[in-house]
């Protein structure tokens, strides 16, 4: 029978829960999360278990990444089902401050970056997007004090933002990124497919193989640019509006012209249907 977490949801009880999970010189991994926990979640839990010896899952919805056309108050909420999948992987605690406890009344910080922020990825489409991330994921970090965090490979661009943020501020955390986990169509799992219709469900693994096809292409020495468009164009003609689908180095987010300007990873964000997806693969 699978024990049942701690649940915490204000900063002093948080403090006095993490001093006795790290009674012993415990190590103590955090899995930042907004809740809808599916298959990928469950992954980054696993993987933070290999790592520490106590794992603490933050489920808080963050407003603040949220722009005012997009899908904060329909973000999929599921409370009581994300405690069972979580006392299943027997997590030690659960951090669940409401938005008041994160964003007090004269709350005037924010955290911005720059470098894999401003890669003209999601911050083109969403500006606002990363110093929602990155306050909140400060945040996270000091309250908790992890020695590790966990975030998927899904959101490659998050994960490069929190890694640099973490290590310019020096804040003794250890990002790790946790691979994509995927349908066995392809179609990287979100919290937000459960928006899809039946048909925008079966053509949604096409964003998956859209990139797949991009990259085989490199791999066989094609040209960067007519493999990029190439795959675009298949992502295009299935149905998908294209915001962006680009070819990156892989360590800097940085534009590239060739595959001799170090390692390359696809990136692509599309809408299908009232939907938006994004995803991206290794070359």
């Amino acid at each position: 029978m699978s024990r049942s977490p701690m649940i915490v949801r204000t900063v002093p009880a948080l403090r006095r829960a993490l001093d006795r999970l790290k009674a012993k010189k415990a190590t103590t991994a955090l899995v930042p999360t907004m809740g809808a926990l599916h298959d990928g979640h469950v992954s980054l839990v696993r993987l933070a278990k290999r790592r520490a010896t106590r794992v603490i899952v933050s489920i808080f919805v963050n407003p603040t990444q949220f722009a005012p056309s997009e899908d904060f108050s329909s973000y999929p909420r599921t409370w009581k089902a994300d405690v069972a999948k979580l006392a299943a992987e027997e997590v030690d605690l659960i951090w669940n401050p409401d938005v008041k406890t994160m964003y007090p009344d004269g709350f005037a910080t924010r955290i911005l970056t720059e470098g894999p922020a401003t890669a003209g990825l999601e911050d083109r489409f969403r500006p606002h997007f990363f110093g929602g991330v990155t306050t909140v994921v400060g945040k996270l970090f000091t309250q908790v004090r992890p020695d590790f965090a966990v975030f998927g490979e899904k959101d490659f661009q998050q994960l490069r933002v929190v890694t640099r943020m973490a290590r310019d501020l020096d804040l003794g955390v250890r990002v790790i990124g946790s691979r994509t986990v995927r349908e066995r169509d392809g179609l990287a799992m979100s919290s937000r497919n459960v928006n899809l219709s039946p048909e925008e469900r079966r053509t949604a693994p096409v964003l998956y193989r859209a990139m797949k096809e991009a990259a085989r292409r490199l791999r066989a020495g094609d040209d960067l640019e007519a493999a990029r468009a190439g795959g675009a164009e298949l992502a295009a003609g299935a149905g998908f509006a294209l915001d962006y689908f680009e070819v990156r180095h892989a360590g800097t987010l940085a534009p590239i012209a060739s595959a001799k300007d170090g390692p390359m990873r696809i990136l692509t964000a599309a809408r299908i249907g009232t939907t938006r997806l994004i995803d991206n693969v290794a070359v």
